[in-house]
């Protein structure tokens, strides 16, 4: 049988450098320093800066556990659900050099019982759901450092 074939679930949040090492793609304005995920191209996102130019950057891959949930109910259709529905952990990250903070899934295996507000994490990636063509749709996941 041959290897599913995988696709980030959303382009252009993350990359993947020659090392294997994944990192988050972000912007940040050269006018005020401000950081933002995910990426765009205009808009600064501080309300005390005009500028309407923000620059692509690639983010820190280490933060802690700003807060964190579990998600314990499947997502409605359309959106994709493991069946059975497994429960999840979801964790928001403060990046330790930029003090964004980036809200992602959490490995499988690990639940909130396992997460405590700032606890090191670090940026990996994981299957979200396989589509209906069999391409395995990728995401970028926090687990913990």
């Amino acid at each position: 049988m041959p290897a599913a074939s995988s696709e980030p679930a959303v382009e252009g949040w993350f990359a993947t450098d020659d090392s294997g090492a994944t990192h988050l793609i972000g912007a940040t304005c050269p006018q005020c320093a401000t950081y933002v995920f995910p990426p765009r191209a205009n808009n600064c996102p501080n309300p005390a800066c005009d500028s309407d130019v923000l620059e692509q950057v690639p983010l820190s891959r280490r933060g802690k556990v700003w807060s964190y949930t579990e998600n314990r109910y499947a997502p409605p259709p359309p959106y994709p659900a493991t069946d059975p529905f497994e429960p999840f952990a979801i964790a928001a990250v403060k990046l330790a050099d930029e003090g964004l903070i980036v809200l992602g899934k959490v490995v499988e295996g690990t639940l909130a019982a396992d997460l405590k507000v700032g606890m090191e994490m670090e940026l990996t990636t994981m299957v979200l759901f396989t589509d209906a063509e069999g391409v395995e749709r990728i995401t970028h996941a926090w687990r913990i450092a």
